[in-house]
Order: C-alpha cells, then sequence, then structure tokens
C-alpha cells in the first residue's frame, strides 16, 4: 500500500519552516562571542558547544535513515546526539578541550544541512517510500525540537553572565503594579486531554496522543500567575527558612543548594532571608533591573509547591488547568483560552517577542471565559499532575525514549509556554514537563482552592 502523501504545498511549506527554525537558532548563537561557547552556565547542561552542533546532528540522525543517506561523519553524529537530564548521573565534568573547535562544528553543520535540504528537496517533488517523511511527520519533528532548543539556548544565555554575551540593549525597568490576586469558580465538568490519533495533518508528539475526557469537581483558580511582588511576601515571611512547607526532598534540596531566593532574583545583601531591608533586582538576558513586581515569578517546582502550601493552597492538576484554560460556561471546549482565533500578540507573551516577561496583566485579550488570564506565553505553569502517558501511549518508532524515558515519577507537567515559546507549541494538547528540583526554566504558577 503507498504511503499517504500531503499536498506539495504543505512540503513546500515545511520545508520554508525548517528554514525559519534554523534562523532562530541561528540568530541565539549570535549572541556569544567565540569565546564564551565552551563555558557552562547550568551546572547540570552541556557546555554551549555542544547545542552548536546537537541541532545538526539531530537532523541527521533523524532523517539519514528515511532518505537512505550515507553517513558522512559518525564521530559527530554521535558526540552531539543527545542531551542530558539533570535528574540523576551527577554533574557533567567534561572540559572545553574535550571537545572540537567552533570550526569544526561549523563545517558539519553546513554539510548536513546542505546533504538534508538537497534530498528533502528531491522527495518534496516526487513519491516517497517512508510515511513518516509523506505525512510530514519527520520534518515536523525536526522543526518543533529545534524551536525547543531555542528556548532552551536562551534561557541557558540567560544564565550566562552579561559580559560573556554580546552586548545589547538592556530591558527597561517595569514600575508596573502587581495586579491584586484574586480568583474565579471553575463549575465542575470535563476537561479534554490530549488529541484523537488519526486526524489529518495534526500533529503531535508522543505523549500528546490519547484523548482522555476527565471529569474535574468545581474548585476556584488565581485570575493571574503568581508574580514576583506576590512571591516576595512569601520571602520576607521566611518561607525559604521554615521547612513545614517543603516536603523533605525538596527541603533537602534547598539545603544542599543554599537556596534563599528565586534563580533569577539578585539580592543586594548578605542575609536576604532575614534582612527586610533588602534591596531586590532582577537578571532581565541583558543587565539586571529593579525587581518588577507585575511579572510572573520563575521558580521550580519545589519552590512553587512550597508557597501553595504557605499560601494555604494548592498547584493546580492537569484537568483542573485545562479547564480553566478552555472549558466555557456552555459546556463547550474552546481550541486557546480566548476562543479559536489563531495566537496574536495582543494574547500574551510568546513566539520570541521578548526575552523577558511581561506584567500577568499587560495582555487582557488572553482572558479565558472564566476570565483566568496570561495561560499562554510569559512562563510555563507548573501543575501537581506527575508526566505519564495517556491512555494507549505509543512512543515514536523512531525516537522511542522521547516521552517515555521521562515516566518516571520524578517529572511534572507544565502547561502554557514561555516567552521564547514558538506559537506552533501553543496547541491545547502540547505537554511541557521537568522535575521538581530545577530553577532556571521560564517556569512560573497558579495556584487553586479546591
Amino acid at each position: 500500500m503507498a504511503a499517504p502523501q500531503i499536498a506539495l504545498k504543505d512540503q513546500s511549506s515545511l520545508l520554508s519552516r525548517i528554514q525559519e527554525s534554523r534562523a532562530r537558532t541561528d540568530a541565539i548563537f549570535q549572541i556569544l562571542p567565540p569565546n564564551s561557547f565552551y563555558d557552562r552556565p547550568i551546572a547540570e547542561r552541556h557546555r554551549l558547544i555542544f547545542y552548536l552542533g546537537h541541532l545538526e546532528a539531530f537532523d541527521w540522525n533523524l532523517f539519514a535513515p528515511a532518505l537512505g543517506l550515507e553517513t558522512h561523519h559518525s564521530e559527530f553524529n554521535k558526540l552531539f546526539a543527545f542531551g542530558i537530564d539533570p535528574v540523576g548521573g551527577g554533574l557533567p565534568t567534561d572540559q572545553p578541550g574535550d571537545w572540537p573547535n567552533i570550526a569544526q562544528v561549523e563545517k558539519y553543520n553546513l554539510l548536513v544541512r546542505e546533504t538534508l535540504d538537497a534530498a528533502l528537496h528531491r522527495v518534496s517533488g516526487s513519491s516517497v517510500s517512508d510515511p513518516l517523511i509523506a505525512d510530514g511527520t519527520l520534518q515536523q519533528v525536526a522543526i518543533e525540537h529545534r524551536l525547543m532548543h531555542a528556548e532552551t539556548l536562551a534561557y541557558l544565555l540567560h544564565s550566562l553572565p552579561v559580559e560573556r554575551k554580546t552586548p545589547h540593549p538592556a530591558a527597561f525597568a517595569d514600575p508596573r503594579v502587581a495586579p491584586r490576586q484574586r480568583q474565579t469558580t471553575i463549575p465542575s465538568g470535563v476537561a479534554t486531554l490530549g488529541q484523537p490519533r488519526g486526524e489529518l495533518h495534526s500533529f503531535g508528539w508522543d505523549n500528546e496522543f490519547g484523548e482522555e475526557q476527565i471529569f474535574v469537581p468545581g474548585f476556584s483558580i488565581d485570575v493571574f500567575p503568581v508574580t514576583n511582588g506576590e512571591f516576595l511576601k512569601f520571602v520576607r515571611a521566611g518561607g525559604y527558612e521554615d521547612s513545614r512547607y517543603w516536603r523533605p526532598e525538596d527541603w533537602e534540596w534547598k539545603r544542599r543548594q543554599r537556596l534563599e531566593h528565586p534563580h533569577f532574583w539578585v539580592a543586594r545583601s548578605s542575609s536576604p532571608a532575614t534582612d527586610p531591608d533588602t534591596q531586590w533586582e532582577y537578571r532581565a538576558m541583558f543587565g539586571t533591573i529593579p525587581l518588577p513586581l507585575a511579572w510572573p515569578v520563575y521558580v521550580s517546582h519545589a519552590e512553587a509547591s512550597a508557597f501553595a502550601r504557605w499560601a494555604g493552597k494548592k498547584l493546580p492538576t492537569e484537568p483542573q488547568w485545562h479547564r480553566a484554560a478552555y472549558a466555557t460556561p456552555e459546556g463547550m471546549e474552546r481550541v486557546y483560552p480566548w476562543g479559536d482565533g489563531q495566537p496574536e500578540s495582543a494574547h500574551g507573551n510568546f513566539h520570541h517577542q521578548r526575552w523577558d516577561a511581561t506584567a500577568v496583566d499587560a495582555h487582557p485579550a488572553s482572558a479565558s471565559a472564566f476570565g483566568v488570564h496570561d495561560l499562554l506565553g510569559n512562563g510555563w505553569e507548573w501543575t501537581s499532575s506527575v508526566f505519564g502517558p495517556l491512555p494507549g501511549f505509543e512512543p515514536f518508532p523512531f525516537y522511542r525514549g522521547y516521552s517515555a524515558d521521562f515516566f518516571d515519577g520524578r517529572h511534572f507537567v507544565m502547561k502554557g509556554g514561555s516567552p521564547r515559546t514558538d506559537a506552533c507549541m501553543l496547541r491545547r494538547s502540547f505537554r511541557n514537563w521537568f522535575q521538581p528540583h530545577y530553577p532556571y526554566a521560564y517556569a512560573t504558577f497558579r495556584c487553586v482552592e479546591e
């Protein structure tokens, strides 16, 4: 039986999107002067030189078997194949001299792109035997994998000292007052997670398939994500010094890390947790600014959970988050929180618009049917749901560990998106995840009461 083919115009569109996604990551690497490529801004992650080669190595290892291409640089294909997850295994110990120089990696990247582009252009104008090429699945995987790394690179570079980056204008201090937090009631009803298999041209990662409808009892939820201003009250109340608010394993992690405040904050005091006069600043991408109280706080799952306990609330489950975001009083579910219209800049801070956050009330057009704001963009939102498979989960045959390697009970679902999340990944079924002791990502939260 012949493989299903997508229209030539759609194949052409996918090739254009591959080029656009490359431009995104190429632009991020332009932020790095040559002597910064061997820095490791986050201890649990690779040196930045790895990511320069990883994106092309991933594409080669993805496409080459399906296109029948002969391997041309097996050493780099393997060296740059896999990233690392910051759970287990200890910290990496490699040295800069263990890696090839920038010119070697750029030569490899150019050869990979030229070879893949020629092969993909050939198959886009003719029939192809591999169904995952024919229906565009592998092209979509390559595009979204690269765009995910565009976000990963952004927060890696965010942790790099500003003097190690090519100069850019610093963010303006944002003097906006944080909006008064309030809650809105979400009535009981059904939340639809995932998407059905077999829908024509509907792309998703393996963990998105297996549509599941879950009945959710009524609850109330914060209208806005928790802001830096709100979280500052927790810090000043001694929240980082009181073990009652932390799970034992979270408390031990916080103690080992000597954590006293969010990673993106800078304290102008030697004892920020006990000094009421501490001056707080914020580590923006290209400079330090006064702490923007109206921006969402970026914290780990452990810190978010501790705040929720201190406030007498909880983090939402994945189904609760879906109800607040997509449900309507009429019992229908929307494509996006604001309706069925495609994401635009008025709907939130996403799609590479900014390097930093905005005020949580800056996009009133983002509101869901129940008046919940800022659900997509501005920061991924932690849930209390452990990352796991939806019913009938089937791993990608070409990337069996993409999701399944993280069905370990140690990762939590995140929903929404950040300032650096591409609009294509704002679909309702998309699921992100991280382990609870990772404070570097653009991750915020809001609370619920049941």
